[in-house]
């Protein structure tokens, strides 16, 4: 947890950092999942966070449950499906509570999958890890950690009453498509395509719960009021620029 004067206190999820540490906070990011009892860092330091102008908070398009593969955007309703959506949908109207208590903006970003450098399809089939799996009609969107780090920056210099935006890129795709791509960048062969039937008994619980929902995430409003061009648009150009950075496999 970044403070005041480049000081760091490191959050154990419990411990709050010395009340002066943050008294001169006036923006505050939070990216700490929800635990068990709410938010971790509101649970222990919500008193502290009265002066800061802005709040972010970095959540889950989760919230918005299964819609079958169908489109949603800042206006479909959260009707989150997995514990987890739940946990998270709380901890955003948390924060906005905080906010509306300390007069301050609060942007929630909701994020689908996360990747770049040392997360993505090309550390996968570096380190030979990557499967295909083929779930008819199931698609997921993605984001580039760098264009989250953009459109952070945007909604902090051109602040709004307060606003939810979705952080995605412009492409849902199958999973397996992905990682197709990041073979043919690496010159590496494919693997198999893996029936859904047959890998699901494999996958932990967290992993089959990602399969249980499918949706594509619009993403016209980060374009639209916070002026964001995405570095990465596709998948394809930002599983390029890991590529460039990453040793070819042995």
């Amino acid at each position: 947890m970044p403070t005041r004067r480049g000081e760091t206190h490191l959050f154990d999820g419990t411990t709050a950092p010395a009340a002066g540490m943050l008294a001169d906070a006036s923006h505050v990011l939070c990216t700490i999942a929800p635990g068990a009892a709410g938010d971790p860092v509101l649970t222990v330091s919500a008193p502290l966070l009265r002066d800061a102008r802005w709040f972010g908070y970095l959540s889950t398009t989760g919230v918005y449950g299964d819609h079958g593969g169908g489109w949603v955007d800042e206006t479909t309703p959260a009707t989150p499906g997995q514990p987890r959506g739940v946990a998270r949908l709380a901890a955003e109207r948390a924060w906005q509570a905080i906010g509306l208590e300390a007069g301050a903006i609060v942007d929630i970003f909701r994020l689908p999958g996360i990747y770049g450098p040392g997360r993505s399809a090309i550390d996968q089939v570096t380190a030979g890890q990557a499967r295909r799996i083929d779930k008819s009609g199931q698609v997921f969107s993605r984001i580039h950690v760098a264009d989250i780090a953009a459109t952070v920056l945007a909604a902090m210099t051109r602040p709004s009453p307060g606003a939810i935006y979705n952080v995605a890129d412009d492409l849902p795709a199958p999973n397996s498509e992905v990682i197709a791509y990041a073979c043919e960048l690496l010159a590496q062969p494919m693997p198999p395509l893996l029936p859904w039937a047959e890998v699901a008994p494999t996958l932990s619980a967290m992993a089959r719960s990602f399969y249980d929902e499918n949706r594509r995430v619009r993403n016209d409003r980060i374009k639209q009021e916070l002026g964001v061009t995405l570095r990465y648009p596709t998948y394809r150009e930002g599983l390029r620029a890991i590529a460039s950075l990453s040793p070819l496999p042995r």
